[in-house]
Formats: C-alpha cells, structure tokens, sequence
C-alpha cells in the first residue's frame, strides 16, 4: 500500500508537469517514497486548520519540487483540488511553479536553491523561543512539534546552506529534521561535474545527527525518521539515495527529468512501468486515498486533544492567554506612538546611536520584538540590553547572534517571522551588506514577511575603511524591491518615527537605513514630528507657501539642506524644505498628496542625498538638480570625504547658486 501510495505520487506529478508542458517532474518521483512514509506515518497536521499552533512544520527548499508538495496536500485533504493539479502552473491557479505560502498547507514560499534550508532553521529557532516563551510545567503547548525539510543537491552546493547548517547546528536545533535528496544529477548533468564534497562528514562537523538510507525503502524511511526524532540535541539530516525520475524506464537518472516533461511516450511507459492505467491521467486509487485518510483521521485525534488542553489554558491562565493573543496577532500597545516619543533625548547624535535607544524602548513594551546583528551588535546598536542571548541551553533570550552570515540572517529571520507565534525579527548589518542578504529581502518582500532590517554606515561618511564599505547604490537598489519599506532618517525624532512605522508595517519587510556619524537634532523645542511622515515625504521648512525653489534630501543630508535653505533665503528666494524620508513611499501617494509637498511647474527642485543620483529624475517633471554620488569613494576621513564629493554646506550651496544661474552643474 506505501509503495502505491508513492507511485500515486510520482504519476500525479508527472501528469502535472506533462499537462503544463513546464516543470520539474523528477525530483517529485525521486522523493515519493519519503513523502509517501513522512505524510502518512508521522507529520502532525489539520487540513481544516492549516495554521494550527501545534502542527509540523514542512518546507520544500527544492521549490522546482512542486507537484511532489500539491500531489500530498490533494491527498491529505486540503483545500487543493483535483482541478487544481491540473491547473499546474497556469494563471491564478493554486499550483504555481513553486509552492507559494498564500497556499493552504504552503509555510514558505520558496524560490532560489538554498533558503528554504534557512526559513526551516528559523522555524525550528522560533518553536523553541515558543516553548520557553509560553510553555508551563502544566500546559506543555507550543513548539512541542518537528520541522521537516526535503532540500537536494543544489540547495546543499548554495552557500547559504552552510551558513544556515552552521547555526542549526550550533543551537542543537534537535526538532529539525531535514532530508537530503541525494540523487548525484542537476540540469547540466551529473553532479560530479562540480560537486564532490563528503555531505555526510560535512554535516557531522556542523554537530548534526547524519544518516545515510536507501530513498526508496519504505522501512528504512521510516526507522530513520524514528531515529531523527529521538534525537533532542543535535538536528538531523537523512541523506536519502534517491533515483531521479525513479519509475521511468528511459529518464530515470537523467538530467533531462530535471527540468522538462518526461513526454507523452514515456509518460505511458512510466504508468505501464508501474502497473497505472495508461489511458488515464491524474488516477488516484480509492485504496490510496484510504490510506492517507487514516493518518488524517490520527492526526485530527491528537489536534482535538491539543485543542483540549489550549482551551483549558484559555481558562486557567487567562492573564497569560491574552498576552499570547496579542502576541501572534501583532497587535502593538495603543499608547505606543505617545510612549516613545515621550522617551526621546532631544540630542544630536548619529541615526544609529537614537535608532538603540529607541530599540530598547520599544523591547519593553512589545515581547515578540527579537534580534540581533551578523556579528555587528555593538556597532549597529541592536543588543537588547538586560536581555539574555539565544543559546543551545537557553531560548527565552531575545537577543539573536548570527555571526557572520548575513544571507542566512536574512532567510532565517523570514522563517522566524513565517512560524506564527508573533515573533518580529530584527537584524543588523552594515548597509553595504545589504548586498550579502539580497536575495532573503527580495523573499521576505515577497513573502509579505514583517522583518525590520537595521542597516548602519549608510554612507561614504563612513569614511576610512574606504569604497568596499562605503554603500553608493544600495539605498536606491532596495528601493526597487517591491514592498520593501525603506526609510532613511534624518535625526531622532524620524528615527523614532522609522521604527514605528516598520512595527505598523505588516505587508512586508522594512530597512532602517542609519548613519554612522552624528545628526544635528532638527525637531526642535519638543517638535515630535510631523504627521504625514507616514507618507514618505514632507515639509520640514519654508519661507512660503508658494516657493521659488524647494530642496528635498534624506537622512544626514536634510540637515545640509536646512542651512542651505537659510543662507539662500537671505537672498530673497522663498525656499521650502522637504524631509523625505522614504522615497518610494511617497512616489505611491495620490497626485494631490505630491502636489502639495512638490508643485508641479517651473518652481525648480533640487534632491540631495549621498548615493546614486539614478532614480531621483523620477520625483519631479520640474526643472530639477540632482546632487549625488555616482563613483565609487575613498578611503579617508568622513570631513575630508563630504569636502571632495561636494557635501558640505557651501559646497551644496554653491553648486545650488551656480544651477540656479544658469550655470551647467
């Protein structure tokens, strides 16, 4: 019957992909057989309550490996159809190419080779900070659960894997178990073109519990998930040998299973090869669906008893239910806004220094904010102070240590955020990192992941380590991300402003972009800011309401711009300052919004900020003057820097004066 149930699987996928003319069928056939036994003998789950708190948690990191994860959602009851595996990869379908988490039964939508490896360590970290969070001697409810991971050889070459195995490993992540689709082949063929490392003692040195099992083997399947599960201080990879394609007579152990249809020939070859009817696509055996039926019906058992127990916590630890609620659902205390500006020093200081004052606010009043920085803690202010770290022995701590691992910081933060419990991840790393951990932002954005990137040095002020740490277009290169929020801002009232508008912020990620070097206060006389900050831009000063020249500048350059604005209205411009600190945020405001901050006609604009000038022509159809940097910096100090690259406060008024006298800047 097991071995039915795992034919079942490999046919429907090949259907899919065969129906689609597009997709990966042979990673679904390879790893059949370990589905097959995980779906129906152990994964815990509630088709009916696909969020349920207590569930396993599954990620398919070889998202290529698609119809493998809708063929055993079809199966085990969720709100996945037949007409829907037969929608594979088609326009509004619930079967896209790769599995997407607004999917019933999808955690994680994973894309690039290698992340999913990270989200499922972020998952196992935040089931322990669960369970040290809220778990009692009497009420033993969350994180008392597994997280499953079927990844393959490509996500074992991409390097994230590796920083991602690393921590897992550190952490002695016991409930994380992982399965290793060892199957030698990639698109270009044979592994061993590239690839010829010794996984198992690999994974041995990151501290993992390492077995090596026939794939296809039913009881040896299950013996090692048996195995994997008793083992409480070490997470564990079974390194199954699979066959690609397993069952086609003619592709099995190709490259060309990898990524193209088998073919209608050796589709009904397959199914003859198999004992399926040849003339019948997407055929479930009533016996199969039994069979994942009775699992179904265990499984549903022990969510009832875990249900049980919930409400009665519900009862008798009512004060402690509620504080959960609010928890999970976000929801942040209704005095917030007041309490925190209230706290504010009113002092010049660098966006980095206010933006840790602010964190530790914030951390008192909001128990799911937990982080930490890619070995740059005290340099970007992220240590909660009085806060005890994320340890193997201890997961109450709310500060996080990654080391040096920013991609992996990314992705895990994404899989900490994706568990349920509330958790609000926060990471910090130089802005010029950003780079490192691209790929995990463009996911969380995708993702809708609420994460809050603390990103420091944001300039070439930075100074004397020079152009490899000085960020020149990585502000305007996040802002192109789609549904990132990025905010720069200016002094510490913004930076207050910045962290409450990523907390309310929960349709995506946000980047905190802050400097190094210190920014004179400009919310003067207890000024808490202005309202319409939400709206990524807004007068900060003006002379008039009608200006003749208005100056719109971000982060440590607002405060160039403001004297510049001085000394140039002396001379009888009326001359409007505009803050703004999130760019693309203000660019999706109504026409009516934009045109009162930057009137549309001959008033002349002038954008300053300290990175690439690309992208600002797109603010405005006026006459406009961009001041930017579009070279690469240098290595001195920050003074010496602004002086050369044209911003200091006389060398932006000069180059203004000169524009605005018909001279070419």
């Amino acid at each position: 019957m097991s071995k039915l149930a795992a034919d079942t699987i490999r046919i429907l996928s090949a259907d899919m992909v065969q129906k689609a003319q597009s997709g990966h069928p042979g990673l679904p056939m390879g790893m059949a057989d370990c589905a097959t036994v995980l779906w129906t003998k152990f994964l815990r789950f509630n088709p009916d309550d696909p969020k349920w708190p207590g569930r396993d948690r599954f990620v398919m990191s070889g998202g290529h490996g698609s119809a493998l994860l809708y063929a055993v959602l079809h199966l085990s009851g969720y709100d996945i159809s037949l007409d829907d595996l037969k929608a594979f990869r088609q326009w509004g379908s619930k079967t896209p190419g790769h599995p997407e988490r607004e999917i019933p039964g999808v955690e994680t939508t994973t894309g690039p080779l290698g992340q999913g490896i990270a989200n499922a360590v972020g998952m196992a970290m935040a089931a322990r900070m669960s369970a040290a969070q809220w778990n009692t001697k009497e009420f033993n409810l969350f994180g008392d659960h597994h997280t499953y991971c079927f990844c393959g050889d490509g996500d074992i070459m991409e390097g994230i894997s590796h920083e991602a195995s690393s921590i897992a490993g550190h952490l002695g992540l016991g409930q994380l178990i992982c399965f290793y689709d060892n199957n030698h082949i990639t698109i270009d063929g044979k592994t061993d073109l590239t690839f010829s490392d010794d996984v198992a003692m690999r994974y041995r040195a990151y501290h993992w519990h390492v077995q090596e099992i026939d794939g296809h083997d039913h009881h040896e399947i299950e013996q090692a998930i048996i195995r994997a599960q008793q083992e409480s201080d070490k997470p564990s990879l079974i390194i199954a040998k699979t066959h690609i394609a397993f069952g086609s007579p003619n592709k099995q152990d190709t490259s060309a299973a990898h990524g193209a249809p088998l073919g209608e020939e050796e589709l009904k070859l397959t199914k003859q090869h198999l004992g399926f009817p040849e003339d019948k696509s997407f055929y479930i055996p009533n016996e199969v669906k039994k069979e994942f039926q009775v699992h179904v019906k265990t499984v549903k058992f022990v969510y009832s008893q875990w249900q049980t127990k919930y409400d009665e916590w519900k009862k008798k630890a009512a004060d402690q239910y509620h504080h959960y609620i609010n928890q999970a659902r976000k929801i942040l205390p209704t005095d917030l806004d007041a309490n925190i500006m209230e706290t504010l020093l009113h002092k010049d200081n660098s966006t980095r220094a206010h933006s840790g004052n602010i964190l530790q606010e914030l951390a008192k009043l909001i128990p799911g904010l937990i982080g930490g920085s890619a070995d740059l803690a005290g340099s970007d202010k992220t240590t909660l102070k009085g806060e005890s770290a994320i340890s193997r022995d201890n997961f109450s701590g709310r500060n996080i240590h990654y080391g040096i691992r920013e991609f992996a910081m990314g992705a895990i933060m994404n899989g900490i955020a994706l568990y349920g419990s509330g958790f609000i991840p926060f990471g910090g790393t130089f802005l010029v990192f950003s780079d490192y951990m691209r790929s995990a932002i463009r996911m969380a954005a995708l993702i809708k992941c609420q994460v809050i990137y603390v990103f420091t040095h944001d300039s070439i002020f930075v100074g004397e380590d020079g152009p490899t740490h000085q960020p020149i277009e990585q502000i305007m290169s996040l802002r192109l991300i789609p549904g990132l929020q990025v905010i720069r801002p200016a002094d510490e009232v913004e930076t207050a402003q910045a962290w409450l508008a990523a907390l309310q912020y929960h349709k995506g990620p946000t980047a905190l972009v802050l400097t190094r070097q210190k920014c004179p206060n400009l919310h003067q006389n207890g000024n808490q800011g202005n309202n319409n900050f939400d709206k990524g831009a807004y007068v900060l000063t003006e002379s008039s309401d009608q200006p003749d020249l208005i100056i719109v500048a971000s982060g440590s350059e607002l405060s160039i711009s403001v004297e510049v604005a001085k000394r140039i209205s002396k001379e009888g411009y009326a001359v409007r300052v505009v803050s703004i600190p999130s760019f693309e945020t203000f660019i999706r405001q109504d026409k009516q919004y934009k045109n009162t901050i930057l009137p549309p006609g001959d008033t002349k604009i002038v954008c300053v900020e300290a990175g690439r000038s690309l992208g600002w022509g797109d603010l405005t159809n006026n006459p406009n003057l961009i001041i930017g940097i579009d070279r690469y910096g240098q290595s001195a100090p920050g003074q010496i820097l602004a002086e050369k690259f044209g911003f200091t406060e006389n060398a932006v008024y000069n180059k203004i004066k000169a524009w605005l006298n018909g001279a070419e800047v």
